[in-house]
């Protein structure tokens, strides 16, 4: 029973149809994260995950991936390294920010940090199972892609064996200090920027190839 109600609030909240505004942060990301439904529909090297309906990934590179929500851009990052090693690094709460709390169920870990930035928009910083997803978003919007973005991170699920041969065999082309989930940017993100940086760099060269067709 306990299940099926689970089910039935987490498809209420991610398709739009509750009342975002008459539920906080805590009560969403206890729900979510406490529910035990396991269902997937993307599938990568490694791992996979549940993406909501509405939801779509525009750009996958390694364990990096940009999912399209509304106006939004959701970075997403998986560090398959700290999760082969079992790293664990407990998040302290910070409180000077819009929002902080840690989340920790069932020997998963991770953190909510939501900062008000100079833009008056909101950086949005969640972490969880060794995978972390940022964005950046009006204050409207907030809860409603808390939602989303939880929903994601809670039901990612690694394949052992696939991610212990991709690093024996040395097949990755990142670095372990490349980006880390276990950091917050408090203010302004790193990560956006130079993903944000990448996006505007793809889009220029693009152009650049269609006036080349078209001349």
């Amino acid at each position: 029973m306990k299940k099926i109600i689970v089910f039935l609030l987490i498809t209420l909240v991610i398709s739009g149809c509750t009342n975002l505004n008459e539920s906080n942060i805590d009560e969403l990301s206890n729900e979510i994260i406490t529910s035990d439904i396991k269902y997937s529909n993307t599938y990568r090297t490694g791992y996979k995950y549940y993406l909501p309906q509405g939801l779509k990934v525009i750009n996958e590179q390694d364990f990096n991936e940009t999912i399209n929500y509304l106006q939004y851009k959701l970075f997403m990052y998986v560090d398959v390294v700290s999760y082969n090693k079992k790293v664990k690094n407990l998040y302290e709460s910070n409180l000077d920010s819009y929002y902080s709390e840690r989340l920790d169920y069932d020997g998963k870990f991770g953190y909510i940090e939501i900062n008000l930035l100079k833009s008056k928009k909101y950086l949005i910083e969640i972490m969880y199972n060794y995978a972390k997803i940022e964005v950046i978003v009006d204050e409207n919007d907030i809860k409603s892609t808390v939602s989303y973005i939880l929903t994601i991170l809670k039901s990612v699920e690694y394949n052992d064996n696939v991610i212990s041969n991709i690093l024996e065999d040395d097949i990755l082309s990142f670095t372990e200090e490349e980006y880390d989930i276990f950091s917050t940017a408090s203010k302004e993100s790193k990560y956006l920027y130079y993903l944000e940086e990448y996006d505007e760099y793809k889009e220029e060269n693009e152009t650049i190839k269609d006036s080349d067709l078209i001349n």
